[in-house]
């Protein structure tokens, strides 16, 4: 059973969660100018949830307000282990719950080319490929999606 909680980014089960993402993403994108790096400052956002299996940290994401209306969602990992149970959609799912409790309207995200389990998972809740947007703009190996959050 996944029990989610909503927290902060200094949440040291989050930051360790980090941790792992950094080290997935470096491996994925070693060969590439994929300059995740620049753009991933979460450090004080009181957003973030965190899944749980057996009160084990398997997975993690966060939202930060980037417009009036628009949350940017970021930092979304599942340990490879856990990955196949619905952690992620959990994850996903809780945050678009919070921002639209928190009455934001839309919901966008970046991810990359190499990551396209990601990809999937955001269609499949409702995500579409958009131009890249703000600070994404000219990265090749970014792909921008985003969603509505007054439709549901």
């Amino acid at each position: 059973m996944i029990r989610l909680k909503r927290t902060s980014t200094k949440d040291r089960d989050f930051r360790n969660l980090i941790v792992e993402l950094d080290t997935d993403l470096q491996s994925r994108y070693k060969d590439v100018k994929y300059q995740y790096n620049a753009y991933t400052d979460v450090d004080h956002l009181n957003t973030a949830v965190i899944a749980y299996i057996q009160d084990i940290a398997v997975g993690c994401g966060c939202f930060k307000e980037i417009g009036e209306n628009t949350v940017e969602i970021k930092r979304m990992f599942v340990n490879p282990y856990f990955r196949g149970f619905g952690v992620a959609s959990s994850i996903i799912e809780e945050l678009l719950i919070w921002a639209r409790q928190l009455y934001y309207e839309e919901a966008v995200l970046e991810t990359g080319k190499k990551q396209p389990e990601s990809i999937k998972l955001y269609a499949k809740h409702g995500f579409t490929i958009i131009d890249n947007f703000g600070p994404y703009i000219g990265m090749e190996e970014s792909v921008c999606m985003r969603m509505d959050l007054t439709n549901k």
